[in-house]
């Protein structure tokens, strides 16, 4: 917090820091909270009305109406992370891209509109919202709402919900946009963490219970574990299957029936594990281990050294094992959808 001479407090951020890193202490709702003093830290992505909008790491948007504020200043971008390999958001945007390419894609300016179209259940659906989302990297060529007037467009002809992934908590990911999409109507639907770790330690763990195989392409069985209401689906394998290099792994149960797949993606120093999946029976048995530690093993012989997964916010387990692994998160990232009529 910023002092002055006589050691008071004093607010040093104003409307025009909108867009940088700040911090803040404010006054709660002493109706509810008792008045006390607490902190922000995060992005301004707005001063309006008298009403500032913080929006943390993880994409919590904090409103604070300006009179609460007593201290406040602009603060340097966080520091580098000291666990796990050295990267940027745009080089992680882009490799996390290329492990779910879409059927068809689009570009609209430094956007990229991408669509893999699935029939499930009698329905159009996307296959994962990844593969099914605009994926913003930089100007549109057009205002905003004109640009998120033509992903309403381009989706709605697809027969599919718009859906824009936006990314918060590292240097250069897109707090001011996400903000403009919840000003718009945009509601954010998803919140997940991209997480990043060594792989040598991962393909050095042992091997496991069961033997895990490995396929450079996923077969019915493995598709019917994974994705039992679409396997045959033309536009699931293609999605699955279509990185810059990939591998499946499977563990074989009674009647050689999977019991735990999973996938990586070799695309350069990087290991991207997705679909990592265990059978309700035997979870708590190593199985997912053994899995990431096939692909990992099979990476590293592919020249990875650094791995990263995606995994959703609120699923604690999977998060709770991933930190025992190692994986420390780089960047949050938000799947918003279009506003309803």
């Amino acid at each position: 917090m910023e002092f002055t001479g006589a050691g008071r407090l004093e607010v040093r951020v104003t409307s025009a820091d909108v867009g940088k890193r700040v911090s803040v202490r404010y006054v709660t709702d002493s109706a509810r909270e008792g008045g006390r003093f607490t902190d922000a830290v995060g992005v301004l992505t707005s001063w309006n009305a008298g009403v500032v909008t913080i929006t943390r790491k993880s994409g919590e948007a904090v409103r604070i109406p300006e009179l609460r504020l007593v201290a406040g200043k602009t603060v340097p971008a966080a520091p580098a992370r000291r666990r796990g390999p050295a990267a940027t958001f745009p080089e992680l945007s882009r490799v996390a891209a290329r492990a779910w390419r879409p059927v068809e894609s689009e570009a609209l300016g430094e956007w990229t509109l991408r669509a893999a179209v699935q029939e499930e259940a009698g329905r159009r659906t996307g296959f994962t919202r990844r593969a099914n989302s605009a994926l913003p990297s930089g100007d549109p060529g057009m205002p905003v709402a004109g640009a998120l007037e033509r992903v309403r467009e381009w989706y709605a002809a697809r027969g599919l919900p718009a859906y824009v992934q936006t990314a918060t908590g590292a240097e250069g990911t897109q707090e001011l946009l996400g903000a403009e999409l919840e000003r718009l109507g945009w509601r954010r639907e998803v919140t997940a963490e991209l997480r990043t770790a060594a792989l040598a330690p991962l393909a050095d763990r042992e091997p496991g219970p069961a033997e895990v195989r490995l396929a450079a392409a996923p077969d019915e069985a493995w598709l019917r574990f994974s994705r039992p209401s679409a396997a045959g689906d033309p536009a699931v394998r293609h999605v699955l299957a279509s990185g810059p290099r990939v591998w499946f792994a499977s563990v074989a149960g009674t009647g050689g029936v999977p019991v735990a797949v999973g996938r990586v993606v070799v695309d350069g120093r990087w290991a991207g594990f997705t679909s990592v999946e265990v059978g309700p029976g035997q979870r708590r048995r190593g199985l997912g281990t053994a899995v990431m530690a096939a692909l990992a093993r099979r990476a590293l012989d592919e020249g990875a050294s650094a791995a990263w997964l995606q995994v959703e916010s609120d699923n604690e387990g999977a998060r709770a094992l991933y930190e025992g692994m190692g994986f420390a998160v780089h960047h949050h990232y938000h799947h918003y959808r279009q506003a309803e009529a």
